[in-house]
């Protein structure tokens, strides 16, 4: 440990009163209630702190001039190579506000702000708790009521509101751990993730799906049934069809923002039968092959 005198700034021959008010304006600057998060002032308050513990007494302050203890205030050993030396712990009266007792009782700056870091300490909210909930697709776009299995066994109820994405954090209020005195709980803090669903991709507002047809399909057009996150919903494909042609459902996709909801982009990719089929096979031998390029410049 340091010298305590170098710590608190002061000389050997300092007086007592010099003594106290070299720490009071040391701790005003490093107390970590003052400095929340900073712990290089942590460190160097507890060291200030054990130098005051040490030289604020008179009978310790006495023994470590008298070279009897040394700065920690442990027994300087009679023979090194007998017995180790001690080493300083947290255990000095200045380690929590019981020591602060006698400059609470004052009217400055430094006892009023103890005085609130003090109650502050004994209301203190309750910790937030982090957790995380895996939904379908589905539900992150028409909302759903969910349940979270906590790791003591409870459950928390969760709303899903409609249209939420992925990653998003819903809070439930006062779900957290209990706060101190008259603290209340903290909040649960839910983190969301959406499952992928291999028919949907999300665009914003707009939801994409690639819709299989038949060359039947293509060619004359017809009805077929569309799957949207809310059910199936049957579409009509126009005649001559291609493979890419986009068609939109309108309001099939995720709530906006600002009320309404987005659209359905259904893509149409044109399939083929698996395996040999001689008859599709013997009416394109017969059709003129040569009528149409899809390969010539301005063809679609």
């Amino acid at each position: 440990m340091k010298n305590p005198y170098e710590v608190l700034g002061v000389a050997p021959a300092a007086s007592a009163a010099d003594i106290q008010k070299a720490y009071r304006k040391l701790a005003k600057k490093l107390h970590p209630d003052l400095n929340p998060g900073d712990k290089a002032a942590e460190e160097k308050f507890k060291e200030v702190a054990a130098a005051y513990d040490l030289l604020g007494d008179a009978d310790k302050r006495k023994r470590f001039d008298a070279g009897e203890i040394d700065e920690s205030g442990a027994e300087r050993p009679q023979h090194r190579y007998y017995r180790d030396f001690a080493t300083a712990d947290e255990g000095h009266p200045y380690a929590d506000s019981s020591g602060y007792a006698d400059y609470m009782e004052s009217d400055d700056g430094l006892a009023e702000l103890l005085r609130r870091a003090e109650q502050a300490r004994a209301n203190r909210r309750g910790r937030d708790l982090h957790y995380s909930l895996a939904i379908d697709f589905a539900d992150s776009i028409t909302g759903a009521n969910k349940r979270v299995t906590l790791p003591d066994g409870g459950t928390l109820e969760v709303t899903i509101p409609p249209g939420l994405l992925d990653g998003q954090i819903i809070r439930l209020r006062g779900k957290g751990a209990p706060g101190a005195g008259k603290g209340g709980p903290g909040d649960a803090l839910i983190e969301v993730e959406v499952r992928s669903d291999p028919r949907f991709t999300r665009e914003g507002d707009d939801i994409a799906l690639e819709l299989p047809i038949s060359l039947v399909e293509a060619v004359l057009g017809g009805k077929v049934r569309v799957p949207t996150p809310t059910g199936a919903v049957t579409m009509t494909v126009p005649k001559g069809s291609n493979s890419g042609t986009t068609m939109r459902l309108r309001g099939k996709g995720a709530p906006r923002l600002g009320g309404g909801h987005g659209d359905e982009l259904v893509k149409l990719k044109v399939v083929l039968p698996k395996g040999p089929d001689p008859e599709l096979e013997a009416f394109v031998e017969k059709w003129d092959r040569k009528a149409f390029n899809p390969r010539e410049d301005g063809a679609s």
